[in-house]
């Protein structure tokens, strides 16, 4: 997917007159691309426009300006986004109550392993890479950047509108989900972007 350049963001005062729309352009097609992983876990996969929210949502918070922090900002997001034939993705492992956060996040330790959560296009089992820096060996962050690399079969199940399904496996949790066709069609959509 191509990277975002600085021409396709907003000065703040052009993003604060366009932001009401496109916040809740964004919200919908997050929506469409949310799938929770049973009780705990959620995936939302990325794409140009909800990775463009959250660069033009940062400069906003932060007042940057300067056009080298803003490129800064850009080179930072931009790798959230998916390489050719793969989906991109955040995982987030959300726990409400305060006094269970660290029990929770101890339960995941592990989850980075190859194999622990994969993505299941048609027959293609497509294993997630996880991005460096998120866990060591006795800790796992709530938030974490994953990319799943696609076969050509696992691309074809796609584009035709699956069935595709998430699952983790792992001693602290285990679930399964088909993902929805809207999700699917947003995946497909992905994978045809140069």
């Amino acid at each position: 997917m191509r990277p975002l350049s600085i021409e396709e963001i907003q000065t703040l005062q052009e993003y604060e007159l366009a932001r009401p729309d496109f916040r809740q352009s964004v919200i919908a097609m997050k929506k469409r691309r949310r799938v929770a992983l049973g009780p705990v876990m959620t995936v939302v996969f990325e794409n140009r426009e909800t990775v463009r929210f959250q660069v033009q949502e940062m400069l906003r918070i932060e007042r940057i300006v300067r056009p080298d922090k803003v490129q800064e900002e850009i080179d930072v997001y931009n790798e959230l986004l998916p390489g050719p034939n793969e989906v991109a993705a955040t995982l987030f492992l959300e726990v409400t109550d305060l006094a269970e956060v660290q029990p929770t996040l101890d339960r995941f330790i592990g989850l980075d392993e190859p194999g622990r959560l994969v993505l299941s296009a048609g027959a293609e089992r497509s294993p997630a890479r996880f991005a460096a820096g998120q866990s060591r060996e006795d800790r796992i962050s709530a938030v974490h950047y994953i990319r799943f690399p696609l076969p050509p079969a696992a691309r074809e199940a796609i584009a035709g509108g699956g069935p595709v399904t998430l699952s983790v496996d792992h001693e602290g949790y285990r679930a399964s989900v088909p993902l929805p066709e809207e999700t699917v069609a947003e995946l497909a959509r992905d994978l045809a972007q140069p």
